[in-house]
């Protein structure tokens, strides 16, 4: 497409029900600049027939953070209040294009939400990502910064402290979401992290119910679960970790009753299917059925833990969301995490569209 189908094609996204006189105005064409794109946009197959029914391209939209990642890996015995010798890597990340990678990667057709400012960090996300994902409903804020995440890394690769600038997100509220709705309306499933704002998670949550879409909300940090919503009616994948569990319940876990009760009170709130990942314990999952406990893989040597969970959930929610049991994708999903957690990315080069069938035949 050239430059003028593009502009009118993705007007037309925003909004199909605009005449051709509002579509000329707004873009500065004449009425039969733009009858003569249209009509080339419907030959190419862009759009279809003189309403502009956008052709079904059902896709997995996630929303919240794309980061630039620095990962400071400590060489010796980590030392508080002290310099310590490290090697620094630089990539990008964030939870939800974590998700969009791995699911992208596993053959599946993904966008992006989320806001970028307009600087190098930006375009580095971009240029990793795009492959994977569309950014056609992200959007770029030129008086903020891309969200950033520095972590710093035990030679064992554990997690020893994170610092994470995320103020952009603030941003990715209902107003600025509302511009893509039609496209909610159609997704195949909606992942929503919270570094969104709570009204934007209750905003995407409410269009999910209209069309009863799979709803997924995969926690950020125990600080940021003030933006769950209280009733989880319509959720009907709710991931956690245990630190988040507590901060959501007010209540410390600590044994397996404490788990699988968790599990239960999670499920009381409205939530259609519960995880409550436990790291290198594995995970317990429930839904109205039954509640079940599953052992994690076991690895010899964890090259880098950062990205695990989010392979862990896109994994799950790829095997979900073609066809498989409940239980089978949460092992599809621990398989993953292992893997990931054995490579020194944040997602594995080496994830294919066949991937599922690697693993059963493992």
């Amino acid at each position: 497409m050239n430059e003028k189908e593009q502009l009118v094609l993705r007007l037309i996204q925003e909004n199909p029900y605009l005449s051709q006189q509002e579509m000329s105005e707004r873009l500065g064409m004449s009425r039969p600049a733009l009858a003569n794109t249209v009509s080339s946009l419907i030959r190419k197959g862009e759009i279809v027939g003189r309403a502009y029914v956008l052709p079904k391209r059902q896709a997995i939209i996630t929303i919240g953070g794309a980061n630039v990642d620095r990962k400071f890996h400590v060489e010796g015995a980590v030392q508080l209040a002290t310099s310590n010798p490290t090697n620094v890597t630089t990539s990008v990340g964030g939870v939800a294009r974590n998700i969009a990678e791995n699911l992208g990667r596993l053959g599946n057709d993904v966008k992006l939400m989320t806001v970028l400012g307009e600087d190098a960090d930006a375009e580095k996300i971009k240029q990793h990502s795009e492959e994977f994902m569309s950014f056609e409903m992200t959007a770029t804020l030129q008086e903020h910064s891309t969200g950033s995440y520095s972590a710093v890394l035990s030679r064992d690769g554990e997690l020893v402290i994170a610092m994470a600038d995320m103020a952009i997100y603030d941003e990715l509220l209902p107003g600025l979401m509302s511009k893509h709705e039609t496209r909610i309306l159609d997704a195949k499933c909606i992942v929503v992290d919270l570094n969104c704002p709570q009204e934007a998670v209750e905003y995407a949550l409410a269009l999910a119910k209209l069309r009863t879409i799979p709803f997924v909300i995969v926690p950020v940090s125990s600080p940021k679960m003030s933006r769950m919503p209280g009733d989880l009616t319509g959720v009907t994948y709710f991931i956690c970790n245990r630190d988040e569990a507590e901060t959501y319940l007010s209540r410390p876990l600590q044994t397996e009753e404490d788990y699988e009760l968790a599990v239960r009170d999670l499920l009381a709130k409205g939530a259609e299917h519960v995880v409550l990942t436990l790291g290198g314990a594995g995970v317990v999952v429930g839904s109205k059925e039954r509640i079940e406990r599953l052992y994690a893989i076991a690895i010899e040597t964890i090259i880098d833990v950062t990205g695990a969970g989010d392979a862990f959930v896109s994994a799950f929610l790829h095997a979900a969301l073609h066809g498989e049991p409940f239980i089978d994708a949460v092992r599809f999903g621990l398989y993953n995490a292992s893997k990931t957690l054995q490579c020194d990315t944040t997602v594995r080069e080496d994830l294919s569209s066949n991937e599922l069938t690697i693993w059963r035949e493992s």
